[in-house]
């Protein structure tokens, strides 16, 4: 049997696809080479990354050295954390704002080269930021961002084709992490009696976070996907598992924490679809979760 190789492009029931890792990806013809698409690409990437990540850290650029002496100056280890988060922004912000103008001058006639003293601040402001990102964390808090915050960083260096490939392979990561924590879910909660009408729903709701994984916001189906995705969330979240009559109030906490981690799977999955890259850290924590009310409802199996 003939293996499919990754990067290999298909058209399945009218839409081009590309395979990675396992799984078929829409797929998106990048846009020709030039300063303005990369400046376009990084715009969309940026927004992306602060969308998701925690508040009051999307410095401004222009506040870079005040960012830095504060950063320079806490000893609070708590609070130097958000500093260098704040400072990460404000240096991704200044390598941003110096992008726009190098693209600016181009549209103008200036020819700006790699080896221009603005090319190469604008390159280490990116680094310093990458550097930094260690300390910028989700927007739910959990854990670290640096792959999303690495994303805008490879743009910036590698040609916008050679981008969109390595996207293909992240978007496959996502897809295969939403892939175990759904079959968590099944395994934990929906081979429980209590839980056995969840199945249904987790598996739509898996499948649309992984067309949700996929689709770029430009593409006209993102206004079918979407909603369908929220749509589902909203289904899952409204399941409500069955307390027996004559259910001890052991046996009902136990039902009623299997409903919050399942809400936590949704919630996760959801994170997973949207960021478009794995979070482990998240992943590796609820799996713990799973295997310890796995455990606990072994007692509870005649009930």
């Amino acid at each position: 049997m003939t293996r499919t190789k990754n990067g290999a492009i298909q058209t399945m029931d009218g839409v081009e696809r590309i395979f990675y890792d396992g799984y078929w990806i829409r797929y998106y013809r990048p846009p020709a080479e030039s300063l303005a698409a990369k400046k376009q690409l990084i715009d969309a990437l940026t927004r992306r990354t602060f969308h998701h990540t925690e508040a009051g850290i999307n410095t401004p650029g222009p506040s870079l050295e005040t960012a830095r002496a504060a950063w320079k100056a806490e000893r609070n280890p708590r609070r130097k954390r958000v500093n260098a988060a704040m400072l990460a922004g404000a240096l991704f912000n200044r390598a941003t704002d110096i992008f726009t103008a190098v693209v600016e001058l181009e549209e103008r006639g200036v020819v700006i080269t790699r080896e221009n003293e603005l090319m190469r601040e604008c390159a280490d402001a990116f680094t310093e930021a990458l550097e930094l990102s260690r300390h910028v964390r989700h927007s739910s808090g959990e854990e670290g961002v640096d792959e999303l915050w690495g994303e805008p960083v490879k743009a910036f260096t590698m040609p916008i084709a050679d981008y969109y490939q390595s996207r293909y392979r992240k978007a496959a990561q996502a897809m295969r992490e939403i892939d175990r924590v759904g079959g968590a879910v099944h395994e934990t909660l929906c081979k429980l009696r209590w839980f056995a009408g969840a199945a249904e729903l987790v598996d739509g709701f898996i499948d649309a976070a992984k067309r949700k994984s996929e689709v770029f916001r430009s593409d006209e189906e993102y206004y079918r996907i979407w909603p369908e995705f929220v749509a589902d969330g909203e289904k899952l979240l409204a399941f409500r598992a069955e307390i027996p009559g004559g259910a001890d109030s052991a046996l009902e906490r136990h039902i009623k924490r299997g409903t919050l981690l399942l809400r936590a799977g949704k919630e996760l999955i959801e994170w997973i679809a949207n960021v478009r890259v794995p979070m482990p850290v998240s992943a590796e924590k609820y799996l713990a979760k799973c295997g310890k009310y796995r455990a606990a409802s072994a007692k509870f199996a005649a009930s």
